[in-house]
């Protein structure tokens, strides 16, 4: 499903084959995949203006712009894999949970809790994301 989602995608992504039998698991695997993968434009066109990004413990950003420039800073290293264990979806929320690995073979695991605007077209207005280092 990666050659869905624009821009370049050198990782390998595993998803349980239930991800995709409803609209918002789609776009919540999509959004995955150009996390890891950095790709802004994906992002743009699924986002809210006044979305906000709770990372737990560490900060909280607010505003398209901000959270894009967020998720697209390279803390870890460069994705090799991304693999999405859950996709949960029910009503204007959902949730995603899996491992990041990186070049350097660091991995983290994480678990993100999403709400959704409303209607069938529905954009990420919030994210709560919470990240585990493992070790390797």
């Amino acid at each position: 499903m990666a050659d869905s989602v624009t821009g370049k995608k050198d990782f390998v992504i595993t998803c349980a084959e239930d991800c995709g039998n409803a609209p918002k698991k789609e776009l919540l695997k999509k959004l995955h995949i150009a996390m890891a993968g950095m790709d802004a434009q994906f992002m743009n066109e699924n986002l809210t203006d006044g979305i906000q990004l709770n990372y737990v413990g560490e900060r909280i950003v607010q505003g398209k712009d901000q959270v894009i420039e967020s998720l697209c800073q390279v803390k870890y290293g460069k994705t090799v894999e991304l693999h999405i264990h859950h996709l949960i979806t029910h009503g204007s929320t959902g949730a995603a949970e899996g491992i990041l690995v990186f070049d350097d073979r660091k991995r983290l695991a994480f678990c993100n809790v999403y709400r959704f605007s409303s209607g069938k077209a529905a954009k990420i207005k919030e994210i709560t994301s919470y990240t585990i280092p493992l070790s390797e």
